[in-house]
C-alpha cells in the first residue's frame, strides 16, 4: 500500500484530538500496520501518550523552532517505514504563534508538509449549526487542506442523519468532502488534564487497555480504510527532501557519554534535540535524580530536562547522595543544560506541590516557588547578552515556556522575546559551562548551539571563566 498521512485538527482544544489521535494510533496497529506519530508544536505530554499508545516515539512538528526545509528532512526520516503516519494538530487548526497570523500554526505544517487534514467536530449540543462551523473552517485560508470530517461525541442513531445532512449541504456549496466517522460518547474517550496539560501517561490507570477500547470503538464507527486513502492522496514532494542528517555538523570522531535524567519526575526532552546529540557522536545515559545515588560513570555532560519535580520533591530532597553528585559535577564544570524542572532541581530550594520547601542540588542561589497563576507561556527566543560557552553574544537560540513556578534568581545572561516583540525579560544562567533556565530550547533552532555543547563535553572544558565564549 502506498504510505498514507493524516492530520488530526480541531478548531480548538479541548475538541478530543488527543484522545482520537490516539485512538486510531491503536486502531491502525491492530491491523498490522506499522504506525508513526506525530505532534505539532513544543508540547511534550501528548508525544507521551502516543509513545504510550505504539511503544514509539512522536515527532514534533514545529516552524518556530525549524526551517520549514529542515522540517521537511525530519519528517521524512521520521516516516520512513511507516504504513501510516498520524500528526495530531495543536490547539485550533489556524491558532499560530500570534494572533496575527497563521504561521506556526495546524494548518501551516499541513501546507507545509502536504498532509491531508481530518476536521474533529464536537457536536454535542449542535445539530445543524454544524454546518456553519464546518463552513468557517474550510474558508477560511484558501485551501483549508481539510479533505474529512470526524464528528465527536454523537449517537449511533443520530449519526447516519448527521452524515447525510452535512454531505449534502457542503456538497451543494461545491465540496466533496466525506464524513469518515463519528467518536461515541464513553468515558475512554475522556482524559483528565493538570497544570501542564494531560497528566502523564504513568498517572492514568490501565492507560493502554483503556487507549486500547478507545481504538477498538473507532474501528467500529469510523471507516478506517476511507482515511487510508485520504492519507495516501498526498503528493511525494515531502519524501524528495534532503535528509535533516545533512544539516548535521559532526563535531566528535568518539563517543561521548552524556549523563540525561529520566524517570518520573524529568522526562520532558525534544526527540530532535536528543537525535541531534546522538548524530554528533554522543551516547545518551539514562540515570533517575529520584532512585540512582550517584552519576553514570564514565559521563562528560548533563542534560537536566524538564518534568514534574514539584511534585516529587520530598522524594528528589530525600536522595541527598544525589543531588551532591549533581552539584559537585556542575561545579567542577561538567558542561551542563538544564531546563525547566532540570534548572529547578538545580536551585537550593523547591516549593513541593504540597506547599512545603524542599533542599534541591543548591547550584542556583534562589528558591522555585510556586505562583498563583500560569507565569510564563509560549514561544521565546532567547537572545545572548553575554558571551557563552553554547551561546555567544548577540546569538539566539528559539524555545518555549509553561510553568506555574518561578525563580527567586531566573538568571540575567540573557534576554527572552517573545515573537511579537512586545514583550521581554531577563532570564538564563550561563556561568562558565553551565546554561539553565525556564525555557525549553530546540537545537535545530541553532545547531551550533549543541556542537559547541558536545565540543566542550569532549575536550573535556572545565568551564571557567576564562573558557566562556569559545
Amino acid at each position: 500500500m502506498k504510505q498514507a498521512s493524516i492530520m488530526i485538527a480541531a478548531a480548538s482544544s479541548g475538541s478530543g484530538k488527543t484522545v482520537i489521535s490516539c485512538a486510531l494510533m491503536s486502531a491502525f496497529a491492530k491491523q498490522g500496520l506499522r504506525v508513526a506519530a506525530c505532534k505539532c508544536g513544543p508540547d511534550y505530554i501528548d508525544p507521551m501518550f502516543h509513545r504510550e499508545v505504539l511503544g514509539v516515539e512522536s515527532e514534533n512538528l514545529d516552524l518556530f523552532f525549524c526551517e520549514a526545509e529542515v522540517l521537511k528532512g525530519l519528517y521524512r526520516e521520521h516516516t520512513a517505514g511507516a504504513d501510516v503516519t498520524i500528526t495530531e494538530g495543536v490547539m485550533g487548526y489556524y491558532d499560530g504563534r500570534s494572533l496575527e497570523s497563521e504561521k506556526g500554526s495546524s494548518y501551516d505544517v499541513a501546507r507545509t508538509l502536504d498532509i491531508p487534514v481530518i476536521l474533529v467536530v464536537p457536536c454535542r449540543g449542535m445539530a445543524r449549526s454544524v454546518i456553519p462551523t464546518i463552513l468557517g473552517m474550510l474558508t477560511f485560508c484558501g485551501d483549508s487542506r481539510i479533505r474529512g470530517i470526524l464528528l465527536n461525541r454523537v449517537s449511533g442513531g443520530l449519526y447516519p442523519r448527521m452524515k447525510e445532512m452535512i454531505e449534502s449541504e457542503l456538497s451543494a456549496r461545491g465540496y466533496d468532502i466525506p464524513v469518515a466517522g463519528y467518536v461515541p460518547e464513553d468515558e475512554v474517550f475522556t482524559l483528565k488534564s493538570r497544570h501542564l496539560g494531560l497528566v502523564t501517561p504513568q498517572e492514568i490507570t490501565a492507560i493502554r487497555s483503556r487507549l486500547r477500547k478507545a481504538g477498538e470503538l473507532l474501528a467500529k464507527t469510523v471507516d478506517l480504510e476511507l482515511l487510508l486513502q485520504i492519507g495516501a492522496a498526498c503528493t511525494a514532494e515531502v519524501q524528495e527532501e534532503p535528509s535533516a542528517k545533512a544539516h548535521v555538523q559532526e563535531v566528535t570522531g568518539k563517543k561521548i557519554s552524556i549523563g540525561i535524567a529520566w524517570d518520573e519526575a524529568f522526562c520532558f526532552y525534544y526527540k530532535d534535540n536528543l537525535r541531534y546529540l546522538e548524530t554528533l557522536g554522543c551516547e545518551l545515559v539514562h540515570f533517575s535524580p529520584l532512585r540512582d545515588q550517584c552519576l553514570p560513570e564514565g559521563i562528560r555532560g548533563l542534560l537536566l530536562g524538564g518534568g514534574y519535580p514539584e511534585l516529587y520533591a520530598g522524594r528528589l530532597a530525600e536522595n541527598a547522595e544525589m543531588r551532591r553528585a549533581v552539584r559537585q559535577a556542575v561545579e567542577a564544570g561538567m558542561p551542563c543544560i538544564a531546563e525547566c524542572g532540570g534548572f529547578m532541581y538545580l536551585h537550593r530550594e523547591l516549593w513541593g506541590e504540597d506547599g512545603v520547601s524542599y533542599p534541591m542540588a543548591g547550584v542556583i542561589p534562589g528558591r522555585a516557588v510556586r505562583q498563583d497563576r500560569l507565569v510564563r507561556f509560549g514561544y521565546v527566543e532567547i537572545q545572548a547578552l553575554r558571551e557563552g560557552m553554547f551561546l555567544q553574544k548577540g546569538e539566539s537560540i528559539r524555545g518555549h515556556e509553561f510553568h506555574y513556578w518561578d525563580s527567586t534568581n531566573n538568571g540575567s545572561d540573557c534576554l527572552a522575546v517573545k515573537p511579537d516583540k512586545r514583550r521581554s525579560w531577563e532570564c538564563i544562567h550561563m556561568k562558565g559551562s553551565l546554561f539553565a533556565g525556564y525555557s525549553h530550547i530546540h537545537f535545530y533552532a541553532n545547531p551550533l548551539f549543541a556542537q559547541r555543547f558536545v565540543r566542550c563535553c569532549s575536550l573535556g572544558e572545565r568551564g571557567g571563566e576564562d573558557a566562556v565564549g569559545r
